[in-house]
């Protein structure tokens, strides 16, 4: 995965479009949480890549590369967010079938519906990309223990939400 980093770095398209492909998962899910609608996530997502191409030569550390896409997914995941707050649209945004979802997918879907919208990215991060507290943190530009708080109350909310069921 490094020499694929440094060749992209360097300028090899066919590099960056395997790293791409490598990420595509993980940027689905991420814009997918955020944006809780496929089209918006797809649009966050074509514009990441676009501003990794074009920035790519400025990532300093290679073994940052999928935080340094993350993060840039994150921004424009919450840019989408903000048009839509500014248009202030009326109605509710149209949602997407869901096709195939595994049990455990559609039942990790159903319990962070139970959350609150801050703590949901934290979970995602942490359960289903595999992301560090200490990664999350620096992802999200928040501290350390502003993390660990939001996983336990995460927890906590869903916790509850079960228990009055």
């Amino acid at each position: 995965m490094q020499t694929l980093i440094e060749r992209a770095v360097q300028g090899d398209v066919e590099a960056f479009v395997e790293l791409m492909d490598r990420n595509s998962l993980a940027m689905y899910k991420v814009a997918r949480a955020i944006l809780n609608n496929d089209d918006d996530a797809a649009d966050a997502i074509q514009s990441t890549i676009l501003s990794c191409f074009e920035k790519i030569d400025t990532l300093q550390k290679q073994e940052y590369f999928k935080t340094w896409l993350i993060r840039i997914l994150i921004n424009n995941c919450n840019r989408v967010l903000r048009h839509y707050k500014r248009e202030n649209l009326p109605g509710e945004m149209p949602e997407t079938v869901k096709v195939d979802a595994s049990l455990a997918e559609f039942e990790f879907k159903e319990m962070l519906a139970l959350v609150d919208e801050k703590y949901r990215l934290v979970l995602i991060l942490y359960y289903q990309q595999g992301y560090k507290i200490p990664e999350i943190a620096a992802l999200l530009e928040l501290n350390v223990n502003t993390v660990k708080t939001r996983l336990v109350r995460a927890r906590e909310q869903i916790r509850a939400a079960y228990l009055q069921k």
